[in-house]
């Protein structure tokens, strides 16, 4: 071997060890990597990592329904546009998971003593899409609207702004002046205000058919910038961030409405990952929505409550207007197994008219639950018991407990009946069922009074206040809504009480004597509060839902909502550099 051969072989030899030893630092540079991300970010004391909300990122939602009018005076019936509409366009007044007002455009208010007059002053930065300041002119043109007989709307609503007179004071004041108090009142003013400078010139019957109801302008955290139309038809809407808006600005740059025809094909949108989220998710899709290990399910109670009215005003039937048969009627209802069985656990127990986790909610109240032992010796100590020859149906004074439900022709109705009816069979009670459609259930039944038990839900969407004057009210029972004919003064005093205080602890008290009254005499039989479930991919964090109030109120916090993040850290002092600091 020559001289230049040996240092040849050498330099590859060296060469050989010095890739070997490469080899073993980067090995052994991954294993630290590794062991590192698999830390906790709290590696060091006093270091604590923390994630940041950034602005970016398109939240798609699959909705249910079509799109019919981008406005909020037009949108009555229509959940599709009301959820689009409740990002474009602000209101007078939100209002809290417990139904308690905030404002929106609204930047402070003021009530007279005697709770008649109301002033209101707007927020000075609030500003339309296109820059035009939003002012009282705008809010007085919005409620000229809902008093048009033109504009569908319910006809209570239309009657009582055509009862409030409205003074502008100036461009960004206005008072409102009521007939008599009604505390009630700001639950009136959560409604979509529209803009005077570009619609002032349009009369009710032209605003229907005006183009701005698929290029709409309004005041709120998202603006509109696209309709998605597919073969002619409108398939979906595109907002984006509204830079100048007067309130917190939210993280999501882009929110996407894609509208579809069923709830099947709302969900088969999300697995095909054409949408991040799904407005609502049904009690017959809820298993396969869990199923989903990347789908988060909120669940909230909707503004609604079924609950049987007993007519308690027909002399064929006396033992209505007995609090202990109603009593033992209610404890005989297995609630616990329809809200299980036929409601997929979709429901809360109710044990009065007014919404659990309201500010009104009284939690002390009695609570009844399902107990037959205690229902029969309730009915026997009423005189009613079950004769020696019969159907095993309970009598006093040849008066047997035997009448007739009436209740809507749907499928989940006709199961809840039935389960009612088997519960009460146990109890010897005789239920006769009769299915009717929706219309005729109020027309023919509840209206006249005609009926004898109706299964009824009760529905307050959009409703914040928990006003329940209407349904048990005494001046309710001819012409009202008080369809149990429930008459007494007592509860009915609360109740006119509690709408003209100003005061809210002092509403809060009348509230709570109803309350208690209502679960001592149980008018009518509270069964349960239906719930609602919307369904967000994990990719959106931030995302929460209280009681709602309607179902767009699943966006009342979207604000906090955020797809995109970066990571921070932050250097928290030791409780003994604490000592030191203080001590210097």
């Amino acid at each position: 071997m020559t001289e230049n051969q040996s240092h040849t072989l050498k330099i590859i030899n060296l060469m050989k060890r010095f890739r070997l030893q490469i080899l073993i630092v980067l090995v052994a540079l991954v294993a630290i990597a590794i062991l590192l991300i698999s830390q906790t970010p709290n590696v060091l004391p006093g270091v604590e990592s923390i994630i940041q909300p950034t602005s970016g990122g398109v939240y798609t939602e699959a909705v249910v329904g079509s799109l019919g009018r981008l406005n909020p005076v037009l949108d009555s019936g229509n959940p599709a546009d009301q959820a689009v509409n409740r990002l474009l366009f602000s209101r007078l007044f939100n209002f809290d998971p417990q139904g308690i007002p905030r404002g929106d455009l609204v930047d402070s208010w003021g009530v007279s003593q005697d709770g008649t007059v109301y002033n209101f002053s707007i927020k000075p930065e609030a500003v339309w899409h296109d820059g035009v300041p939003v002012t009282s002119d705008d809010v007085l043109f919005t409620i000229g609207m809902l008093r048009d007989e033109s504009i569908p709307l319910p006809e209570d609503v239309r009657e009582f702004w055509n009862q409030i007179e409205i003074r502008p004071l100036d461009e960004k004041t206005l008072q409102f002046i009521l007939p008599e108090p009604f505390a009630p009142f700001l639950d009136y003013l959560s409604f979509g205000v529209l803009p005077f400078h570009l619609l002032g010139n349009l009369g009710a019957e032209q605003l229907i058919s005006d183009p701005f109801n698929i290029n709409p302008v309004g005041s709120g955290p998202y603006k509109f910038d696209a309709l998605q139309i597919e073969n002619g038809e409108i398939v979906g809407v595109e907002l984006s961030v509204f830079e100048d808006y007067f309130g917190e600005k939210p993280f999501i740059e882009e929110v996407i409405f894609k509208f579809f025809p069923d709830y099947s094909s709302a969900f088969t949108a999300y697995q095909n990952e054409d949408a991040l989220g799904i407005s609502e998710i049904p009690t017959a899709l809820l298993h396969s929505a869990l199923q989903e290990n990347d789908l988060n399910v909120y669940t909230s109670r909707k503004p609604r409550l079924s609950l049987i009215f007993l007519n308690q005003d027909l002399p064929s039937l006396p033992f209505f207007e007995d609090p202990v048969v109603r009593r033992a009627l209610l404890s005989g209802i297995n609630r616990r197994s329809i809200i299980d069985r036929i409601l997929g656990g979709q429901a809360i127990f109710a044990d009065g008219p007014i919404f659990p986790e309201n500010w009104a909610y009284y939690d002390g109240i009695e609570h009844i639950r399902y107990d037959q032992d205690a229902s029969i010796a309730l009915l026997k100590e009423a005189g009613y018991t079950i004769p020696a020859e019969g159907e095993g149906v309970r009598a006093k004074d040849g008066v047997k407990l035997a009448f007739e439900l009436a209740y809507p022709n749907d499928s989940i109705s006709q199961q809840i009946a039935e389960s009612v009816q088997k519960d009460w069979q146990k109890i010897g009670v005789m239920l006769t069922l009769k299915p009717v459609t929706n219309e005729d259930l109020i027309n023919k039944y509840l209206d006249p009074r005609t009926y004898q038990a109706a299964l009824v839900e009760i529905n307050l969407d959009g409703a914040a206040d928990p006003d329940p004057y209407p349904f048990w009210h005494e001046a309710q029972i001819i012409g009202g809504q008080n369809y149990s004919g429930w008459d007494d003064r007592q509860a009915s005093e609360f109740l006119e009480q509690a709408r003209v205080l100003v005061d809210f602890d002092e509403r809060l008290k009348r509230y709570r004597n109803f309350q208690v009254r209502f679960a001592s005499e149980i008018p009518a039989l509270p069964l349960f509060f239906p719930v609602y479930s919307y369904a967000v991919d994990n990719q959106v964090r931030g995302v929460s839902m209280g009681p709602i109030i309607e179902p767009s109120d699943r966006f009342n916090t979207i604000k906090s909502w955020y797809i995109t993040a970066k990571s921070a850290v932050e250097v928290q002092e030791t409780p003994e550099e604490t000592a030191e600091i203080e001590g210097q």
